[in-house]
């Protein structure tokens, strides 16, 4: 009797044992197949920049070379991380180039925007459960095709915000998104960051003919004063194919108040862009207006993609006190084992004054192709001439990427 209640025993404190290990067995497997289901990678981009101006400054001259390396963990119970570092060198000494922001070279060449750094790009923990998508920590948004909201990507350093996030997508059809951003990390390097406490908010919705959205970007710099600078709008675009053509249309409004110290400004935005895809080619004819306020502030998107608008010298980065319309029409097609892409942009203002009116022009080129599959190679023409203000400009570029 006593044997068997020995056994009793012993086999019953191996089941409680069993019992409570299961649970952290199972743990310890989920966590295992999450580290499996991790993924590493690394990217590389050297490019070429050089940047001659009509003025007294040298023409500068920039070889640099982005390296990227990320780790993306899988997935437990939902959540996630992932981590990037960012590292943007020059080459060869080819840094004949001025970052103001930076303090790089001041005043010395013209300006190529793309200083030396290594730096954490991204870091955050996500949550994921249905359509719900929370991150926090410092992230890429990219919101309303870069105009308002992006990261940058077309310089060495990208741009990214410390930030918390949620994205909803309730159906197909209905998405939201919401965040509030503490810092925007600039294309400069750290020293040019800029603390902050901004909301952004986004809502889409999407019909058999386009996507209709609705935001609004209230952002405010927290340097200890009183600042903002809000943002509402709408927008819609889509595509509509019929038999031998796909046309392509786009239409935004958006109205904007700016309030620093004892000034006060509102100004308007407003884009139309109508295309057409035949035969290969892609033509859009559009235009854009960044309002001014009776020639005395115009339309500011601080957050932006900017080189993908108003011409690739950069020479709209902050929208002139007389506001801005751009007049362009591009056309892009493939050739020559590669894509192409031509614009033309005519530049003018939108509150013109006795001696500003017309704000120049500029002709874009660019090529793109695949190199033995795992490399991209690109190259790209900017030819600015000058209106009423600024000088003429070239630039070109000329890079190679590749990633693993």
């Amino acid at each position: 009797m006593k044997t068997q209640c020995s056994f009793f025993k012993r086999g019953l404190l191996a089941t409680v044992i069993s019992a409570a290990l299961l649970p952290a067995a199972q743990a310890a497997t989920e966590w295992h197949d999450a580290l499996s289901d991790s993924k590493a990678s690394a990217s590389f981009r050297l490019r070429y920049e050089g940047a001659n101006q009509d003025n007294a400054v040298k023409d500068a001259s920039a070889l640099t070379l982005r390296t990227l390396l990320s780790f993306e963990s899988g997935e437990y119970n939902g959540f996630s991380f992932k981590a990037d570092l960012e590292d943007v060198t020059i080459v060869m000494g080819q840094g004949d180039y001025t970052v103001g922001p930076a303090g790089y070279n001041l005043g010395e060449y013209s300006v190529i925007a793309d200083p030396e750094t290594t730096e954490l790009n991204q870091g955050y923990v996500q949550f994921k459960n249905d359509g719900l998508t929370v991150k926090a920590g410092r992230q890429i948004i990219a919101l309303d095709g870069h105009r308002f909201v992006g990261h940058v990507g077309w310089r060495q350093d990208w741009q990214t915000y410390d930030a918390v996030s949620v994205n909803y997508k309730a159906s197909d059809k209905l998405n939201a998104f919401y965040a509030y951003l503490n810092k925007r990390n600039r294309i400069f390097g750290e020293a040019a960051d800029i603390d902050s406490k901004d909301h952004l908010l986004n809502v889409s919705y999407k019909d058999d003919f386009g996507k209709l959205t609705a935001y609004a970007y209230l952002l405010e710099v927290d340097n200890n004063t009183d600042n903002s600078l809000d943002t509402y709008g709408v927008s819609y675009s889509g595509a509509y194919k019929t038999d031998s053509v796909k046309w392509l249309y786009n239409a935004e409004f958006a109205t904007q108040s700016s309030e620093a110290a004892a000034t006060d400004y509102s100004a308007t935005y407003a884009m139309l862009e109508a295309g057409a895809v035949v035969s290969g080619v892609t033509a859009k004819l559009g235009y854009e207006l960044l309002g001014s306020d009776d020639g005395m502030y115009g339309f500011a998107t601080p957050l932006a993609t900017l080189h993908k608008f108003n011409g690739w010298s950069d020479q709209w980065l902050g929208t002139p006190a007389q506001g801005l319309q751009d007049v362009y029409v591009s056309a892009a097609t493939k050739f020559a084992g590669g894509k192409w892409l031509f614009v033309y942009h005519d530049f003018s203002a939108d509150e013109a004054s006795s001696t500003v009116d017309d704000l120049g022009s500029e002709i874009n080129i660019q090529y793109t192709t695949k190199i033995a599959e795992k490399f991209s190679f690109g190259a790209k023409y900017a030819n600015y001439s000058a209106g009423d203000i600024k000088v003429d400009t070239d630039k070109l570029w000329v890079w190679i990427a590749t990633k693993f």
